[in-house]
């Protein structure tokens, strides 16, 4: 999926309008249509205040990634960077533990 199909879609499901995303940027919404038929590429600023207000990973919106982060969840792990190795280790374990018990009743649910 290209630039511009990601950027609509995006915006699209958060019920944002060109104009809103416009104004958010800076720019004028006829500049985000051209874009979202990639006519145009916005330059790599612009992109990053795009993903940012819409509150994407760059790296969804260019194609590096095929999965949509969600802000909270990278908030998250962010936060758990900036701790010390005891808690962050402690944390990862919970993390783990969780996320096992959690596939595991998925896969028993059948």
């Amino acid at each position: 999926m290209l630039f511009g199909e990601r950027l609509a879609l995006v915006r699209k499901r958060k019920k944002i309008s060109q104009d809103e995303l416009a104004k958010a940027i800076g720019a004028h919404a006829p500049v985000i249509g051209r874009y979202e038929r990639n006519e145009v590429k916005p330059s790599i600023d612009v992109a990053t205040q795009m993903a940012a207000f819409l509150k994407v990973s760059l790296d969804y919106l260019v194609g590096f990634a095929d999965y949509e982060l969600e802000h909270s969840v990278t908030q998250k792990i962010l936060d758990i960077q900036q701790l010390g190795e005891d808690d962050r280790t402690t944390i990862l374990k919970t993390i783990d533990a969780l996320l096992r018990d959690a596939k595991a009743r998925k896969a028993y649910a059948v």
